[in-house]
């Protein structure tokens, strides 16, 4: 798989949606440092305001660095090896090792993992992985004795996935919600 191209359009959109998405977080950025409220970014000196803007395309790097290892770690769960994410991202697969450490992992021993075990919010959450498919499935009983496990048919790509769903539950039957660190609402 070679690097994508886009087309001039999807270049143009692209800018204009990743331009729509920046202004609203640099105006509040340029807010919270100013004092100023947001509507009135655009009246402060010319240098604060292209600071507020590239401190803006900072956390958008950051974020987009995060979500590229997501993405990165969701195709290793899916069976990508590093030399198709390195063709995919247009570097080698020494390249995406060196990017992404954690992206694939290494077979481990199949007792570990199949099972794990998730204790939270007074609650117990099974996490297993078929054999067939890979998936990972959960099953649990919350604090206040309701049991649930993941719906019909539905397999996640990844242990973390899982267990993130079983949380949320465990989280919602716990017996006093705001031990589980929900506030009262």
């Amino acid at each position: 798989m070679s690097s994508p191209e886009i087309t001039p359009q999807e270049q143009a959109e692209l800018d204009k949606a990743l331009y729509d998405a920046l202004n609203p977080l640099a105006s509040a950025l340029r807010s919270r440092a100013s004092g100023l409220p947001e509507d009135r970014m655009w009246d402060a000196d010319p240098v604060d305001v292209t600071l507020s803007v590239l401190a803006a395309w900072k956390v958008v790097d950051t974020e987009v660095k995060r979500l590229t290892a997501l993405a990165a770690g969701t195709a290793g769960s899916y069976g990508a090896s590093y030399e198709q994410m390195g063709a995919a991202w247009g570097i080698t697969r020494q390249g995406a090792r060196k990017k992404w450490p954690e992206a694939v992992s290494r077979p481990a021993t199949a007792a570990a993992q199949t099972n794990t075990a998730l204790e939270l919010c007074g609650g117990t959450a099974e996490l297993t992985q078929e054999p067939s498919s890979g998936g990972w499935r959960w099953a649990g009983k919350g604090a206040d004795g309701t049991h649930g496990a993941a719906d019909g048919g539905i397999r996640y790509a990844t242990k973390e996935e899982a267990a993130a769903h079983a949380g949320a539950f465990l989280k919602e039957h716990a017996v006093d919600r705001f031990q589980a660190g929900v506030e009262p609402g």
